[in-house]
C-alpha cells in the first residue's frame, strides 16, 4: 500500500502529553513538516519559554533552548545575532509573549529581527490552570474571572497583529487557525512563508495561531474546535495584517 503520511524528521518519537484536542500538537507538526520540506533541520533552533510551550523542547527534533516567561525573542535575538545562519524561532503562547514578554515582542518586532515568531492564541494560561490573559475575551470565565471579563475593571483583549502591524520593523504578520483541514492547510502556508522570510533575511514574521485549550474551557475538543472559529475571530479576525514584500516591495 502506498503511505499517505509519514511522520516529519524534525519530530521526536516521543508520545504527548498535551491534554486531549489541545491544538499544539497540531502545530507541532505543521512547524516540523515546514522545516523538513525547506531542509534547514540541522540550521534550525527554536526557543520555548515557561508554559505550555516549554515542552515543545521534547517533540521537536532540533536544537531548542529553554528561556526565562516572556524572554523567547531576546534569547532569539542573541542566538541570531551571534549565528545570523541559523534559523531561529520562538514559540510562544499568550500569556507569555502578551504579558510578561510584551516589551520583548514589541521591542524585537520594531527592531526588524531576522526571526520567526510562532504565537499560540488559546486566551488562556494554560499551563497554571486556565486563570485570565490578555487575550481573554470579554465575558469569558477563567479561574480569575469566574464571572466572566469585564473590560470596565480588566481591560480588553491585546490584538497582536493588530499592534505590531503599526512598526516599520515588521515584514510579515498573520493570523490563522486550525479547526479545520483548510485552515490547517493555510496555518502551514502561513508558518512556512514566515521561514522563507527569514532565510531571505526580509526581517520580523509573526504568526498568531488561534489554538483551543478545552481543559480550561470546559469544553470538549469538538466543542472547543468551534469555539476558535465562530467566537475568538470575532476579537481575533484570520487574515494577513502585514506583508512588506508582497507584490515584490522592498
Amino acid at each position: 500500500m502506498k503511505p499517505v503520511y509519514k511522520k516529519p524528521e524534525s519530530l521526536t518519537d516521543n508520545i504527548t502529553i498535551y491534554c486531549p484536542g489541545c491544538g499544539h500538537g497540531i502545530i507541532h507538526r505543521l512547524i516540523a513538516e515546514v522545516i523538513d520540506e525547506l531542509g534547514i533541520r540541522e540550521k534550525t533552533i527554536a526557543t520555548a519559554p515557561v508554559g505550555c510551550a516549554v515542552l515543545a523542547y521534547d517533540y521537536f527534533n532540533f536544537d531548542v533552548t529553554e528561556t526565562a516567561h516572556g524572554r523567547g525573542p531576546a534569547v532569539a535575538t542573541g542566538i541570531k545575532r551571534v549565528l545570523p545562519d541559523r534559523i531561529v524561532f520562538t514559540y510562544q503562547g499568550d500569556g507569555d509573549l502578551a504579558a510578561i514578554g510584551t516589551a520583548e515582542i514589541v521591542h524585537a518586532a520594531a527592531r526588524g529581527e531576522n526571526i520567526t515568531v510562532i504565537f499560540v492564541n488559546n486566551a488562556v494560561y494554560g499551563m497554571t490552570k486556565g486563570q485570565m490573559a490578555p487575550t481573554t475575551l470579554p465575558g469569558q470565565t477563567t479561574t480569575t474571572t469566574p464571572y466572566g471579563r469585564d473590560p470596565s475593571y480588566h481591560g480588553y483583549p491585546i490584538r497582536v497583529c493588530e499592534l505590531l502591524s503599526t512598526l516599520e520593523g515588521v515584514s510579515y504578520l498573520e493570523r490563522t487557525l486550525i479547526d479545520t483541514p483548510a485552515n490547517i492547510l493555510k496555518t502551514k502556508r502561513a508558518i512556512k512563508k514566515a521561514f522563507i522570510y527569514q532565510i531571505e533575511n526580509k526581517g520580523f514574521s509573526l504568526i498568531e495561531i488561534l489554538s483551543p485549550c478545552p481543559t480550561n474551557w470546559k469544553m470538549t475538543p469538538s466543542q472547543a474546535f468551534k469555539w476558535t472559529a465562530e467566537v475568538m475571530t470575532k476579537i481575533f479576525p484570520p487574515g494577513i495584517y502585514k506583508d512588506k514584500y508582497k507584490k515584490g516591495e522592498k
